[in-house]
């Protein structure tokens, strides 16, 4: 049978594809043996995103699940834990990789709306010789699971002079730290700066078709670039890629707010329809609906021409991107709300 005309795939915002002017760029770019870190693209990527976060080198990827994981190998040792927020993306979706690969577990700290609170942090911290030393402190902004929840400023001071009393590094998985900053109305090194190595999606909110920036100090990029090639991460000419990243650099981070702003729109549309959403939790481009039989539901959709991802029995989410108008969102909530 053939498929239904596609209406708005809310699936992620991975799923834009590339735009004409990253294809342009793609076409032209200049590349080399990023391996060798000779590619001049690679290179320049690296270079501005570690300009935007304030800090002195980055190591380009293929994925952020990477970029998580080698930062966890860089500042940990094995038997360690990694104090984080509950419902962490680098233990929800990164397959058990930290212990796999860096041997190390998680420790969970209670984060309402994705937020932990920095005395939670601090009793976290591990230092008994009977208990597993604390080795680091990950927070992720803005919190997937939690529906794209953003870190107030104050927190993460709060949580940045835990570390610093601890004498813990502290990691940022900020797959999408753009969104934060646009919620927040702050550049984005008011964040970012905060953290030891942050981990920065091109391919999520921003449209790039692959890749993310691991920043940090010139001496973590360095032992970076080792592990990187331990997982399997060299791409050779990888430029062609990178050429697309910096487009979307340049064009994403003002098209996020739209994102957001079509987030509540549907949100507040679902709500009316009797849908189970929290309101509170839709501060970005994601959305977190309840209701029984997901998959059923969303199987619906699908051949009406609407995606969305069914992650549980009774949760679907919903994700906007800058390739969902005004327009198409219409005819997207007409199909979810039967209208």
């Amino acid at each position: 049978m053939p498929h239904p005309p596609l209406i708005a795939d809310l699936r992620s915002d991975t799923v834009t594809t590339p735009t004409p002017q990253m294809r342009a760029a793609m076409a032209a770019a200049a590349v080399g043996d990023d391996v060798y870190g000779e590619d001049p693209t690679v290179n320049a990527l690296q270079a501005e995103v570690a300009r935007l976060t304030g800090h002195e080198a980055g190591l380009f990827m293929p994925s952020g699940t990477m970029t998580n994981q080698v930062a966890i190998a860089l500042h940990t040792q094995r038997g360690h834990e990694v104090i984080c927020a509950e419902g962490s993306h680098i233990y929800e979706w990164e397959l058990g990789m930290m212990a796999a690969f860096s041997g190390v577990v998680p420790r969970f700290v209670p984060a309402p709306l994705g937020v932990p609170d920095p005395e939670g942090v601090r009793a976290a911290v591990r230092r008994s010789i009977h208990q597993s030393p604390s080795g680091m402190i990950s927070l992720e902004n803005t919190h997937n699971k939690a529906g794209g929840t953003v870190i107030p400023l104050e927190v993460l001071a709060g949580i940045r002079a835990v570390a610093d009393q601890e004498g813990l590094p502290l990691h940022l998985d900020g797959a999408r730290v753009f969104n934060a900053a646009a919620a927040l109305d702050v550049p984005l090194s008011e964040i970012t700066g905060q953290f030891d190595t942050v981990s920065v999606c091109l391919s999520k909110g921003l449209g790039a078709p692959v890749g993310s920036v691991l920043v940090g100090s010139a001496a973590h990029m360095a032992q970076a670039h080792r592990y990187r090639k331990m997982m399997g991460g060299g791409m050779r000419q990888a430029g062609v890629l990178a050429a697309a990243a910096l487009v979307a650099l340049q064009d994403g981070p003002a098209l996020l707010k739209e994102d957001h702003r079509r987030a509540r729109t549907l949100a507040e549309a679902l709500v009316e329809a009797g849908f189970s959403v929290n309101l509170a939790a839709v501060q970005t481009n994601i959305i977190y609906a309840t209701l029984p039989d997901a998959a059923a539901h969303a199987a619906r959709w699908a051949e009406a021409g609407v995606h969305a991802n069914a992650l549980g029995p009774d949760s679907v989410r919903f994700v906007l991107h800058h390739q969902i108008t005004d327009e198409a969102l219409e005819r997207a909530i007409g199909v979810l709300t039967g209208m």
